[in-house]
């Protein structure tokens, strides 16, 4: 049932003193966009005519294709506790999906991409793609013209509290803002590495966690520039310490029932849970490209740091990709571990979901679980256990990534190639770099 009306909205922006609205969509490398207009122009925007320049969006459309619709989605409508003008007016925000001209979906949007995954899910008769996140990410200082610098706020580790986590009032004031947004969040902590926070929100369906964590990731940021710190969700930004991991909790159900519960088995998996895991660990090398899609998500995915980097699941152990929470009944859950906060999240959740529905459909087997810990397990070892590694690149991902042909259905046509496009020029500017830590090996040596 829907939250909002267009009829709804108006009012609300009347009634609260609204006087900008943000269009929001995201682009293909997951990065945040806005068209913001003022009052005046919502119900023209509510109805579907709101246009705007696709050409000078990356990965989106030529220059000679330019005009695009923005679509509205009533149920994303949200005020911002922050950005209100001496007059005491207001900012809101709404999510959008990106239309033809034509008023069909355009294919390159990525909200519209996972959107066509969860309609092939719903075809298989599961009506509800649930997941629930767990993104981390780094606080550091910032220099005199607000520059990010590398000096980290606190020294704190796992759990830890104030005065050794002095960035626990700027996550409290992250925590706030977010309930103040309608966010239901469900914990907030210090992580592993000193600087390194965790705020974990309740799950919802698979469109909504997506426009959650990126209103989440733009509520971070400004919170904690308020605080003179800059907060980033690059995967790795330090050497020595844990990477930021973006954690990915999923079901399926069919009406109220969890389809991935069965009482009736050792572990309470169902049939259709242990097909889709299958079909999660069999694309797993393929659809890193997209949960980890940048050059220094693979400084992250390096044994030593809780990090998953081989293709193995386990209802305990957390050294596999995937882990299997305790919780059974409506809680029966997989969890995907390898994931980063750098994912643009509407095509990492429908490539993983897109994977697990290949599982169920091809009945596919699951491999035996891996109760051991795999970081102390030999290249042998893992092989006669039949563990595959996660790639080690971001060359290798996306060498997977256009080799697997439910992948490549996944996104479709335009989308990878654009996706791809971009991502061997990332990796073609790191391959050719010069970067410190070769002078600092070889100046002198040779």
């Amino acid at each position: 049932m829907a939250k909002h009306t267009k009829e709804d909205i108006m009012r609300i922006v009347e009634k609260e003193n609204v006087a900008y609205i943000r269009l929001i969509f995201t682009d293909l490398q997951g990065t945040i966009k806005n068209v913001e207009i003022p009052r005046s122009q919502l119900e023209k925007a509510l109805d579907n005519k709101m246009m705007f320049d696709g050409s000078s969006i990356e990965g989106f459309v030529r220059i000679e294709e330019s005009d695009m619709l923005l679509y509205p989605d009533l149920d994303s409508f949200v005020i911002y506790p922050w950005g209100n003008d001496v007059n005491g007016s207001k900012v809101a925000g709404i999510m959008c999906d990106i239309y033809n001209p034509d008023g069909t979906p355009f294919e390159g949007d990525p909200r519209g991409i996972l959107k066509r995954v969860l309609k092939e899910a719903e075809e298989m008769g599961f009506t509800s793609f649930n997941v629930g996140t767990e993104p981390e990410f780094f606080l550091f200082k910032t220099d005199e013209n607000g520059e990010p610098t590398l000096n980290l706020n606190d020294k704190g580790g796992y759990f830890d509290l104030a005065p050794v986590d002095l960035g626990e009032n700027c996550r409290r004031d992250i925590v706030l803002t977010l309930d103040k947004m309608g966010f239901e969040v469900e914990a907030s902590h210090h992580e592993v590495a000193p600087g390194q926070h965790e705020i974990d929100f309740k799950y919802a369906d698979a469109v909504t966690t997506a426009d959650h964590i990126q209103s989440f990731k733009l509520v971070v940021k400004n919170v904690a520039r308020r605080y003179g710190l800059h907060a980033t969700f690059m995967p790795k930004p330090l050497y020595g310490v844990s990477g930021s991991g973006m954690h990915c909790h999923m079901s399926l159900f069919r009406g109220k029932e969890n389809v991935f519960y069965d009482p009736s088995d050792e572990l309470g998996l169902s049939e259709t849970a242990r097909h889709f895991l299958a079909g999660i660990l069999k694309h797993a090398r393929a659809f890193t490209a997209i949960t980890n899609p940048i050059v220094n998500s693979y400084k992250r995915l390096v044994p030593g740091y809780e990090a998953p980097c081989y293709v193995a699941w386990s209802p305990k152990n957390r050294s596999p990709l995937v882990r299997i929470p305790s919780s059974r009944g409506l809680s029966t859950r997989i969890e995907v571990r390898s994931p980063d906060p750098a994912a643009n999240p509407y095509l990492a959740l429908a490539v993983m979901l897109k994977a697990g529905l290949d599982g169920i459909k091809n009945q596919l087997p699951l491999p035996e679980q891996t109760d051991r810990n795999i970081y102390v397990m030999d290249e042998q070892e893992r092989r006669e256990a039949g563990i595959e590694d996660l790639p080690s690149s971001l060359k290798e991902a996306l060498i997977e990534l256009q080799n697997n042909p439910v992948m490549v259905e996944a996104l479709g046509e335009h989308a990878l190639s654009h996706f791809l496009e971009a991502k061997e020029i990332e990796w073609d500017m790191f391959r050719t770099n010069v970067h410190p830590w070769e002078r600092e090996q070889y100046m002198h040596l040779y």
